[in-house]
């Protein structure tokens, strides 16, 4: 599974998130235990390949540009995209604990969240003053990582609508005015179509720019095959975004956003009403924009 694949269920985590919260349901502590290995052993591979790199760059050579350093660059771009749904899946398991008054599952995901922040503060050291990084490659990154800012406060501020998870945000008047803003449009004539156009406008604009390489791929799909596990069987069979369309772009890997935005404005999904249309145009114009960022 990719880096951009675990963002997009970051968008799932965060839409459903209530479910878990309010629900009442019991979550499963295997499928908790197997978020909390699977994140653990890929911090400790994070670990040792940014101190192996980082020993690497200290004297580059063209063939290690050619060979090493894409694999470098992915593994910095994974540790930053990681932090939506660590973010994100740690403010829902302690909402959720909040609100059945205990502490089963959220310390778990709590660490792994303070691990991520160490890791991540090791890929801004290397993009401050790493060897090895050029001055465009480091900009690039940085844009990077405040494109995914944005996203997680907008993701956590939806969260913050039911609950107050503010301490999970980046910025937290940021995710605040966020989840006011998706709450507002929400409540206009087409709000209906306000959170799908955020899970679009999501997969734009990660869609290109990031490395083809995953190299975690495969504890990757063990943290979102555990996180997919906490939520209830039901959902799947229902007709909402688990049965979506993401869903199965998820699964196979061919995520497409623009025919996902097509989709969304199509005649078949969109009303023929004005102020439906105008709604929708409106929260996608915004959200075109914020996703850029």
């Amino acid at each position: 599974m990719h880096a951009r694949d675990l963002i997009e269920l970051a968008a799932v985590v965060s839409a459903h998130g209530p479910v878990l919260i309010h629900g009442g349901a019991t979550i499963s502590g295997s499928a908790v235990e197997q978020y909390w290995t699977a994140s653990k052993c890929r911090l400790d591979r994070w670990a040792r390949d940014l101190k192996e790199f980082s020993t690497e760059a200290a004297h580059p050579t063209p063939e290690w540009r050619r060979t090493r350093w894409p694999l470098f660059c992915a593994v910095l771009e994974e540790v930053l995209t990681g932090e939506v749904l660590t973010r994100v899946f740690a403010a829902v398991m302690s909402a959720h604990d909040r609100e059945q008054g205990t502490e089963d599952v959220s310390p778990l995901t709590r660490s792994i969240m303070l691990g991520h922040l160490e890791a991540r503060t090791r890929v801004l050291r290397h993009l401050v003053r790493g060897p090895g990084i050029r001055a465009e490659e480091a900009l690039r990154l940085n844009r990077l990582r405040r494109r995914v800012e944005r996203w997680i406060d907008l993701l956590v501020g939806h969260l913050a609508g039911e609950v107050d998870v503010r301490q999970f945000a980046i910025d937290p008047s940021r995710a605040a005015d966020f989840g006011e803003d998706l709450g507002y449009q929400s409540r206009l004539s087409g709000g209906r179509h306000a959170w799908p156009l955020v899970q679009a406008s999501l997969r734009a604009a990660f869609g290109q720019g990031l490395s083809p390489l995953s190299p975690n791929a495969d504890l990757n799909d063990r943290i979102g095959t555990s996180v997919l596990s906490c939520f209830p069987p039901e959902l799947f069979d229902s007709t909402g975004v688990f049965r979506s369309l993401w869903m199965v772009r998820l699964t196979n890997g061919t995520a497409d956003a623009e025919g996902m935005l097509d989709d969304l404005l199509g005649p078949e999904k969109i009303p023929a009403s004005q102020d439906e249309l105008d709604a929708a145009e409106g929260m996608l114009d915004r959200l075109r924009r914020f996703g850029t960022c």
